[in-house]
């Protein structure tokens, strides 16, 4: 199992940060152009339990994502699990801390890559892949956030 962590401080409110995340048309918004985001049967409200239906295409290869909100602790905390994904595991805590005036925004991701031995082989592009993403993600959602009455 791998676990990565991505920290970024940002000047905003706890509630601005986990509604922002709560948002999943905000994927879209922090996601690197080489890769699509389709929403699939888009609901609203986020909830525990909720299930989440995607469809991401990166090189002209389709991957279907479903996962399930495991854990829902407004403002604190979100944790999504994978039903279904390229992944023969994953966990994503979205963690939200007040750190004085600015707010802590920390991803937490444990996964586990498929195809044993040749999962190992990708194991290091595979890291830098999902550690590229997710500066991506905390730059960006910085960035919107930090800027929202330009960006909202």
């Amino acid at each position: 199992m791998e676990i990565l962590t991505k920290t970024t401080l940002i000047d905003c409110t706890l509630e601005e940060l986990f509604d922002f995340h709560l948002d999943t048309n905000n994927i879209k918004r922090i996601t690197p152009s080489h890769t699509k985001v389709e929403l699939i049967d888009y609901e609203d409200a986020t909830y525990e339990g909720k299930i989440i239906k995607l469809k991401t295409t990166r090189a002209w290869v389709p991957i279907d994502w479903i996962v399930k909100i495991e854990k829902y602790e407004y403002p604190n905390l979100m944790v999504d699990v994978a039903i279904k994904s390229p992944f023969a595991f994953w966990e994503h805590h979205h963690i939200f801390t007040k750190k004085g005036t600015m707010c802590e925004l920390k991803d937490l991701i444990k996964y586990k890559l498929p195809f044993g031995i040749f999962g190992k082989l990708l194991a290091p592009f595979i890291k830098k892949d999902i550690e590229n993403m997710f500066l991506y993600r905390h730059k960006q959602t910085k960035e919107i956030l930090e800027n929202k009455s330009c960006n909202l």
